[in-house]
């Protein structure tokens, strides 16, 4: 069961970090840490149709970093962060790991 679980969580973590490799996706999360936006405002400052970013909406959904609402006509979007503190718990074992605490390149071995 344990290898289950580690396989999910390691799907978990390529579904969020496939979302986050489009700089439009990292762009759409900076505008939702404001706050809701409709989809309409989303698209604004990237000069894409609504439905090219609708594409990229469904894929930042589908990681589960978005959460999309209706109201009437308007879709709606906010910032989900459950996802990026799976990707944070990741990233802190290689941060907090002393052996892996280096901020220089290891010396080449000659021989």
């Amino acid at each position: 069961m344990l290898t289950l679980n580690k396989v999910v969580k390691y799907r978990t973590l390529d579904g969020t970090f496939g979302a986050l490799s489009d700089p439009t996706r990292r762009q759409i999360m900076v505008r939702l840490q404001d706050g809701e936006a409709s989809v309409g405002e989303l698209a604004a400052p990237h000069k894409m149709s609504l439905p090219a970013i609708s594409r990229h909406i469904r894929v930042l959904e589908e990681a589960g970093l978005v959460f999309k609402r209706k109201e009437g006509r308007q879709h709606y979007c906010a910032l989900a962060t459950s996802p990026l503190q799976e990707v944070d718990a990741w990233l802190r074992r290689f941060r907090d790991e002393p052996a892996m605490a280096t901020t220089t390149r290891p010396k080449e071995r000659h021989g």
